[in-house]
Parts: C-alpha cells; sequence; structure tokens
C-alpha cells in the first residue's frame, strides 16, 4: 500500500468468538464479512463496506493468548524493518518481529513505551487504503490513544511516524484531550487513562449512517453501551462508547437523524 508513513491502513480485532463477532460486527455496521481465501492455518476473515476492505477478524492467536478480546492497528510505513528497530530505540517493544504474508505484505507487532499495542505494515500493494475513511459508514473515524503517560507518549509516535501534536481541548481531572495530526489532517487523540491502573491500549470508532440506529443495534447485538450517543464538540455529529459482546472496547460516531 502506498499511504504516507504513520497512516491508518488497517485495523483487526482478535476474538475467541469470531462467529458471534462476525454476526454482530456484520449486523451493526452492515458489513460483509468473508474468510480470507488461501491456505492458511489461521481462522481470518475480512470485512468490507460496499465494495471496500476495512477490518480483518482473527480467532485470538497465540501471541495475544494472554490479552482480552481487543481492537488493533496497522499503521503503515515505507520500511518495517527500520521502524521495528526505531521501535525499540525509542524505548518500545517488538513482540513479533518483521514478518512477510505472502501476497499481503510485512509486518510487525510492537508496543509502545507505555504499552500499548500496535502493528507496523508495508502492504504488497499499491492501491491506498481506505479503512480509515472519518466521514464513510462502515469505514474507522478515529483513533483514541489512552495512555498513562501522554507526553511521553505523544514523544513516541511523533518520532516513529512523523505526526505532528495538534491543539488540546481540557477535559477537567483527565487532562488534556490531545489531538494526533498527520500531513495536516487529523487522525486521532491522546487522552490519559480514566482510571489508574489501566494498561494502555488503542482505541477505535466506526462512523454509522445513524447513531440512534447503531446504538439499538449494539444493544439488539449483544452488546454493551457504555456511554452515550454524545453530542461531539465540533459539531459534527454524535458518538457512543460500547463493548462488543465479547467485551472488545469500540466507539460509533454519525448523525442524529431522528
Amino acid at each position: 500500500m502506498s499511504n504516507r508513513q504513520g497512516t491508518p491502513i488497517w485495523y483487526e480485532l482478535m476474538t475467541d468468538q469470531p462467529d458471534t463477532a462476525r454476526a454482530f460486527y456484520g449486523a451493526v455496521l452492515d458489513w460483509t464479512v468473508e474468510k480470507m481465501p488461501g491456505g492458511s492455518a489461521a481462522e481470518y476473515w475480512i470485512a468490507s463496506s460496499g465494495s471496500k476492505t476495512v477490518a480483518g477478524l482473527l480467532k485470538t492467536p497465540e501471541h495475544a493468548e494472554n490479552m482480552p478480546n481487543m481492537w488493533f492497528v496497522y499503521f503503515g510505513v515505507d520500511d518495517v524493518d527500520a521502524s521495528a528497530k526505531q521501535v525499540k530505540s525509542l524505548g518500545g517493544r517488538v513482540d513479533i518481529e518483521p514478518t512477510d504474508i505472502p501476497g499481503v505484505g510485512r509486518f510487525a507487532f510492537c508496543s509502545d513505551p507505555q504499552g500499548a499495542h500496535f502493528y507496523l505494515m508495508r502492504g504488497d500493494s499499491d492501491d491506498d487504503s481506505t479503512a480509515f475513511s472519518t466521514m464513510q459508514p462502515g469505514h474507522f473515524s478515529w483513533n483514541e490513544l489512552v495512555t498513562s503517560d501522554q507526553k511521553a507518549a505523544l514523544e513516541f509516535y511523533v518520532s516513529l511516524f512523523g505526526w505532528e501534536q495538534g491543539g488540546a481541548m481540557p477535559m477537567g481531572d483527565l487532562g488534556d484531550y490531545t489531538f494526533i495530526n498527520q500531513h495536516g489532517a487529523m487522525i486521532g487523540a491522546v487522552m490519559n487513562a480514566p482510571e489508574k491502573g489501566t494498561k494502555p491500549y488503542w482505541n477505535f470508532a466506526l462512523q454509522v449512517a445513524d447513531i440512534d440506529v447503531a446504538k439499538s443495534a449494539v444493544e439488539a447485538g449483544g452488546g454493551t453501551v457504555r456511554s452515550g450517543p454524545n453530542e461531539l464538540p465540533d459539531n459534527s455529529g454524535w458518538l457512543f462508547q460500547a463493548d462488543d459482546p465479547q467485551g472488545a472496547k469500540m466507539m460509533f460516531s454519525g448523525p442524529r437523524k431522528s
């Protein structure tokens, strides 16, 4: 894929119940979810919104057996090996060294110095990924890092990907909600963990066509709405936070039509 350095190019749910996850996200987001072709032993499904692929669903692999069901992001890089070395030099960890997936690309599974996991990826395709598309229903619309040390985390990712620190929105006792820009475009934010001792993680929002319809679908599918819908500060829509039926955290954003 030819996306610029530090672009979120793919998202992946690791879950111990992929069949339930397929049904849940398919209903909430109108995704088509089909098993990845080929002879791989891994149980992997590709989720598409219309004609565009947006995410993968993976039965929890060996390297994530001790992790909760959760979503992960793949950040595009020009050179996976060089970026993996930089992760280490900046105080992060490489849990899976650079590895090739035939016909797909080269990846590494990493964690930042505070412990939040993410992937590095250089895809074999020259086509740009559209998995992250802020206003397109069925696509990912926001990337939020929940961390124990916001300043150190920002320094790590700015050095690794060349991101720019955007403005900040005060959140009372939680401190600032600091925005992340990539080549001038806002792609997400960094916030302090609301509870002490929370393991840092990346959290994501998916765009929906109607926030209230999505909320009802989440609840009907066995998910739990933790908060919202709340109107976004810039009046661009509404957002609610939820857990899917297996407990994976997720956010949904979109307009209110009723």
